[in-house]
């Protein structure tokens, strides 16, 4: 009994850093917590009397099993109706990183910016990225987890961060900024203000819906100022079936839109030089159930 209560405990330790890991390779909360669950099964399930870093060895399985996840998903991604978003989690960390470079870092790895670029790298390179970027691995223990030489996952390592750096937004946004200008968004939005609206956005805004074919949204990428207005004041009329509450969602303040209680439809900006590059829409209610929990997520 104090054998199964201490390993246990010992999973328990570790499991933020795994879920961390998974969902950064997944892209879906659901996913990872599945990931985890069979990395616990793994874990209880076997003796474990040559184990000497447990953090380690977790963290190999996880990975693992998180690439033959990913490998399987990108395969049903082809099929998946209209755009593919990262499913939103929550970040409000609160005092629980009060280490403001280390609440960057997390809040940096988890975007939805980054979390779309990483959908780009190969299921191995997305791995080394995620251990080495945003948990700090060294290449030692990132070759031990990939079963592949130091040199490889180096390789593997600059080939990612290249990637990412040429295709993530290059700019930062001043938390206040954002905040005024979501807010200031909702406000012509709701109001079906046309004007107000163009004033906001990039004249290269582009707008992506994730429905999964289960909900209203774009099925296809809306580009361009105009076209991106319209459809917002095209849909203003519904504004008052709906409750919007301000939240945190990885990372950057975003929009969550209740209907009678429910979460219906979660949106974030994407903004730089005080205007609307982006406006990202999740409406698929697979990826909706988590963003009420009054803790984050990750």
């Amino acid at each position: 009994m104090a054998t199964e209560t201490t390993s246990t405990d010992e999973f328990e330790r570790h499991r933020s850093v795994l879920t961390g890991v998974a969902y950064r390779m997944l892209g879906r909360f659901a996913d990872a917590e599945d990931v985890v669950q069979e990395a616990w099964l793994r874990w209880s399930g076997q003796e474990r009397t040559d184990v000497r870093e447990p953090r380690a060895y977790l963290v190999r399985i996880t990975t693992r099993l998180a690439i033959d996840r990913l490998r399987q998903a990108q395969s049903r991604r082809e099929a998946y109706v209209g755009p593919w978003l990262p499913e939103p989690v929550v970040t409000d960390y609160g005092p629980a990183a009060p280490d403001t470079a280390e609440r960057a870092v997390l809040a940096d790895s988890v975007s939805l910016a980054v979390l779309i670029v990483l959908e780009s790298l190969s299921p191995l390179e997305r791995a080394v990225f995620v251990l080495r970027e945003a948990f700090g691995f060294p290449f030692g223990e990132i070759a031990a987890v990939l079963d592949r030489s130091e040199t490889a996952v180096r390789q593997l390592a600059g080939r990612a961060r290249r990637h990412v750096e040429e295709r993530r937004p290059r700019y930062d946004v001043d938390p206040a900024e954002r905040r005024d200008l979501t807010e200031r968004f909702l406000a012509a939005a709701g109001g079906g203000d046309m004007e107000a609206l163009i004033g906001l956005l990039a004249p290269d805004v582009r707008l992506v819906g994730d429905s999964g074919g289960k909900a209203k949204a774009p099925l296809r990428v809306v580009e361009g100022a105009d076209k991106v207005a319209r459809f917002f004041t095209g849909v203003a009329g519904d504004a008052a079936l709906y409750e919007s509450r301000t939240v945190e969602i990885n990372g950057a303040v975003a929009l969550l839109f209740l209907r009678e209680g429910k979460p219906d439809l979660v949106l974030q900006l994407e903004i730089a030089d005080g205007k609307v590059r982006a406006v990202h829409i999740v409406r698929n209610p697979d990826k909706l159930s988590g963003v009420t929990s009054e803790r984050p997520a990750l």
